[in-house]
């Protein structure tokens, strides 16, 4: 397949874009480094000092004979994405190009607006590229299991069925986001929709929960093609900060209660997801909704693993409670439906002690290189 990833330097486009290539498809990759402008502009650099996408696309070429196009070039400029679609003639696209941070987009007015003109901008440029240029095209979009909040009733896969005075009818799943960047990504699923049903595009809206990882079968053969991990208050996912706190030896972060539940997926697990949404397209005038994740954890119990894993390499770990700089909810309910991904395959990696411990000692590999007051929360939702 000719597969166009947007957001191709990012911690998951890297991947996807060398996963994807190995599996013998025509992949391009496109990226304006805005993820590292602004990662830099907040001290929030990555674990790992990566390669630009050019470098890492040679550097993977070397070492595996499979070859992945780079276009530096920025999504929001619609004349830009319109000559990428039109020469590339995708059959698929992945829309990764948003900026991912919550706490990022919290940060203040700039952020906030930085958030939303580029993560609707991008998306509905590339509504319209497709349109014109590959109606036919399957986009697969990055959506976030955190626009459904944390609701009291059981979480759909995207839609959900009501009666109301005795009539019946589908409709998108209530959303309420807990972050701009969040509810940038209900935007999204809004924007896609509209256009799924007045022009028939197809569509899948993958709702992904916070990914942990920093190992792939293509990153494992070369330093330079490990992913972008950061463990920052701000780009850091909850897993891969503790996982650095446990080796640094600080007190791992619980925010309030530590009742914050939410759902998880290892690295590996998003590529497969990926790969099996690429290979599995919806019909043309379909949004197909699927939730992104393969185990339910609290903060509490994510620290507990952690620490767990940690004194099984010798660590000394600790767990600290902190007032919560976010607002939302400490202790609530949250049953998520996840059977779509892997009705069509998906094989989990689960959380055990054992993929804890590797990621730990790869993690301790890299102890020199941590900066611990990128840790402690730096962005608070008070206004």
């Amino acid at each position: 397949m000719r597969v166009l990833i947007l957001g191709g330097d990012g911690y998951l486009g890297w991947p996807t874009a060398m996963m994807l290539a190995a599996k013998g498809d025509d992949v391009f990759a496109v990226d304006n480094y805005l993820r590292r402008t602004i990662a830099r502009q907040t001290s929030s650099e990555a674990l790992v000092d990566n390669p630009n996408l050019e470098d890492r696309a040679r550097i993977f070429e070397e070492r595996t004979g499979h070859h992945v196009e780079v276009r530096i070039g920025d999504v929001t400029d619609m004349r830009f994405l319109e000559r990428v679609v039109r020469d590339v003639q995708p059959e698929a696209v992945i829309h990764y190009a948003e900026q991912p941070s919550a706490p990022y987009s919290m940060r203040g007015f700039d952020e906030a607006r930085l958030t939303l003109q580029n993560n609707l901008n991008a998306t509905f440029n590339l509504i319209w590229a497709v349109l014109q240029h590959v109606p036919e095209c399957h986009i697969v979009k990055l959506g976030t299991m955190g626009e459904y909040g944390t609701p009291d009733i059981d979480i759909e896969e995207g839609w959900i069925e009501i009666e109301h005075k005795g009539r019946r009818d589908r409709f998108l799943f209530p959303r309420q986001a807990g972050s701009l960047y969040h509810t940038t990504k209900i935007l999204d699923t809004d924007l896609l929709w509209f256009y799924v049903r007045t022009f028939g595009l197809r569509v899948t809206d993958l709702m992904q929960g916070p990914v942990y990882g920093i190992s792939t079968a293509e990153a494992d053969l070369d330093e330079a093609l490990l992913p972008n991990f950061h463990y920052d208050d701000i780009f850091g996912t909850v897993v891969n900060r503790f996982l650095v706190q446990a080796v640094a030896g600080v007190p791992l972060t619980v925010y309030g209660k530590g009742g914050q539940t939410r759902g998880y997926l290892n690295l590996r697990d998003t590529m497969q997801c990926i790969d099996l949404a690429v290979r599995h397209p919806p019909a043309a005038g379909e949004l197909r909704i699927m939730n992104q994740f393969t185990e339910t954890f609290s903060v509490n119990e994510l620290a507990r693993r952690v620490q767990d894993a940690g004194r099984a390499l010798g660590l000394e770990v600790k767990v600290q409670s902190l007032p919560n700089p976010r607002k939302e909810p400490e202790e609530h309910y949250y049953n998520p439906a996840h059977s779509a991904l892997l009705d069509l395959g998906l094989q989990p990696t689960y959380m055990t002690e054992a993929v804890l411990c590797s990621m730990l000692e790869m993690v301790m590999r890299y102890r020199d290189r941590i900066a611990v007051d990128r840790i402690l929360p730096r962005v608070t939702w008070r206004a």
